[in-house]
């Protein structure tokens, strides 16, 4: 694949500094066609810095860049896609009203094609996703779309464009395991299309799986590449983290003693939303000591029972229980005053000012409750001293109280939104993707925190789409399907063929019987 082969991209030297911040250092890497690249790291590594810097985002401050042998200069992303070099962010830029294949064409370098008709350019957008296997309906608004699609979408942008090397920014944070097989199986599509492709990602089994060749980061600079099958998953974690990670702490076995409920949850159902899914009469229960997982297939429920137990949304009808008291419907504030802890799925819309300060986004919960106020003043010293404890205890980089939120990285911002809420020992955690983003140093430490929090008596509600995540942590799994429970059982009881296959609609098991 690539002996004798001309690089696709050739990166040589490449530093780059914010600040005191040094983010890249003479780092070397080179990409092919026709291969996978996974560039993996700690939040922090430079991974995502290194790829701005390729995708003419940023100006390196040091070293050279090739494409196909030739050096360049990128100046902005219209730059780059022009030499055929495009990148896929965590946070998806469509246009939610618009459909698939105008989100696609719109703002193409097609200049020559701009005047063809609506239907042509349709076809040409349906053909293109037909050739890498996406069976999206290239009519359909975006919105309508779930996760899994509209980050085909962004993948059909580039392809459109031309773009010789697709950069895909964690694209498996959002998707569940079938999605991600279905992600990989287009990307190797791409790859004997002639197509290069680089992953970020922090996920050492998706390393393993996927990638051809690994180059490692850490605090900058390369620690590590691999052809794959070079390195297995303890020789990543320790490349990537400079250390062995510990297992996390042994499940605890099943108590005979039933333990008091937390959480109880009777019927609950919404109604449909605009952009939302509906909930069918979804009943379970969390109890003192226990993690139950949340699972399922990106938009079959799992988000809006989340929210509705958060506060978030109202539910059109059922009952919601804490420690026997009934909060149905009521604020994320009352919840809160009640030791519920909330991590929701989306920090920017939901859990951080990215406008304020780091100790002011800690602070949000407590100020009302008057704990950081005094005659109607915030006390900006005791606010300060309470940050400095929870950054450094959560390792956020930097540990500046004063540092603006929107300034860190998305890794760094879920460390502080954790921090926050596991900071005062909630009786009742719902927590969403609560790792997403982070690094495999970091998530165990939140995990560990999470257990830590289990081992007290608090009760966990945990919605992810990683199994492996769940396997890991929880003594209970629940899977959503059509916005139904449809299977719910002790995690020692079942595989994750069984989950998997509720999860997409298969028949459950007869054997596996409901808690």
């Amino acid at each position: 694949m690539t002996g004798g082969a001309t690089p696709l991209v050739t990166m040589r030297g490449i530093s780059k500094s914010f600040g005191n911040l040094r983010a890249n250092r003479d780092v070397d890497l080179t990409l092919y066609r026709g291969e996978v690249h996974s560039l993996l790291g700690e939040n922090g590594a430079g991974k995502s810095t290194l790829m701005n810097i390729l995708f003419g985002m940023y100006r390196p401050d040091a070293g050279r860049i090739e494409v196909d042998g030739t050096p360049v200069s990128f100046g902005s992303p219209r730059d780059a896609l022009a030499r055929g070099i495009g990148m896929v962010h965590q946070h998806f830029m469509l246009v939610p009203d618009f459909t698939v294949a105008e989100n696609v064409a719109l703002g193409g370098e097609r200049r020559h094609r701009l005047g063809l008709r609506r239907t042509r350019v349709t076809a040409e957008v349906a053909e293109l996703a037909e050739r890498f296997g996406m069976h999206l309906d290239v009519r359909t608004p975006v919105r309508l779309l779930s996760v899994e699609q509209q980050q085909q979408v962004e993948i059909l942008k580039l392809l459109y464009r031309g773009a010789d090397l697709l950069i895909l920014d964690e694209p498996t944070a959002v998707l569940g395991p079938v999605e991600i097989e279905r992600l990989f199986v287009t990307l190797r599509r791409l790859c004997d299309a002639g197509r290069g492709v680089v992953i970020i990602t922090h996920k050492l089994t998706e390393v393993l799986s996927v990638a051809d060749r690994i180059t490692v980061l850490r605090q900058g600079a390369v620690a590590a590449t691999a052809r794959s099958g070079e390195l297995d998953r303890a020789g990543l974690a320790l490349a990537m983290l400079g250390r062995e990670l510990p297992a996390l702490p042994a499940r605890r076995p099943h108590p005979d003693a039933e333990p008091p409920t937390v959480l109880e949850v009777e019927g609950l159902s919404l109604p449909a939303g605009r952009s939302t899914k509906p909930l069918h009469d979804v009943r379970l229960r969390v109890s003192a000591g226990e993690i139950v997982g949340i699972t399922g297939v990106e938009g079959n429920g799992q988000t809006e029972l989340m929210r509705a137990l958060s506060g978030l949304a109202t539910p059109s009808s059922g009952t919601v229980r804490l420690r026997g008291r009934d909060v149905t419907g009521i604020s994320p504030r009352r919840l809160r005053a009640h030791g519920v802890g909330i991590v929701t799925d989306d920090r920017l819309r939901w859990d951080a000012v990215t406008e304020m300060s780091l100790e002011e986004n800690l602070a949000l919960v407590d100020v009302p409750a008057g704990r950081f106020s005094r005659f109607g003043l915030l006390r900006g010293g005791r606010m300060r001293v309470w940050a400095r404890r929870l950054l450094d205890d959560h390792d956020v980089s930097p540990p500046d109280p004063q540092a603006r939120m929107g300034a860190l990285s998305g890794g760094n911002q879920q460390k502080v939104v954790i921090a926050r809420e596991l900071a005062h020992g909630p009786d009742l955690l719902l927590a969403s993707h609560p790792v997403r983003g982070l690094d495999a140093g970091a998530a165990d430490f939140v995990f560990r925190r999470i257990v830590e929090l289990r081992d007290r008596g608090s009760g966990i509600l945990l919605n992810s789409a990683d199994l492996d995540e769940l396997w890991a942590v929880a003594d209970r799994v629940v899977v959503l399907n059509g916005g139904r429970v449809a299977l719910e059982g002790r995690t020692e009881d079942l595989t994750i063929d069984q989950v998997a296959e509720a999860m997409t609609g298969g028949d459950v098991p007869s054997a596996v019987g409901r808690d």
